[in-house]
């Protein structure tokens, strides 16, 4: 399955999550309800993976953590906020970059509308 394929299974799910929680949860509801529903739907999903940085071919685990990744292929960050901003944004990237994926779903749980809270964040074009 490829990229594309992934993120309308995700959309698809995290729509079905915020439908079913509504907005005003923390971050971690979510998470753990969306990598419920995508398990569900038999893909590869980690949760909270590391991610380390390298810095002079040196690894170095300074904590970073992609909330979700699906099938090796799709980085999911997910938030709970106000707004989101160019700080979540290049978060996102920055995980993509630092593990050479190419496509990534920053999504705010807490809007009224999921699909005004979903970002497609593509690696090396945005």
């Amino acid at each position: 399955m490829n990229e594309n394929e992934l993120s309308k299974i995700i959309i698809g799910s995290a729509i079905k999550v915020h439908q079913s929680l509504g907005p005003g949860l923390l971050e971690n509801a979510y998470q753990e309800c969306l990598f419920y529903e995508l398990k569900n739907q038999n893909l590869a999903v980690i949760k909270e993976k590391s991610m380390p940085v390298i810095y002079e071919e040196i690894k170095m685990d300074c904590g970073y953590k992609i909330d979700l990744l699906v099938e090796d292929k799709v980085v999911i960050e997910l938030k709970s906020v106000d707004k989101l901003n160019d700080v979540h944004k290049a978060q996102a990237l920055t995980y993509m970059k630092l593990g050479h994926y190419k496509l990534g779903l920053l999504i705010n749980f807490n809007v009224s509308f999921l699909k005004s809270g979903i970002k497609r964040l593509i690696n090396g074009y945005i």
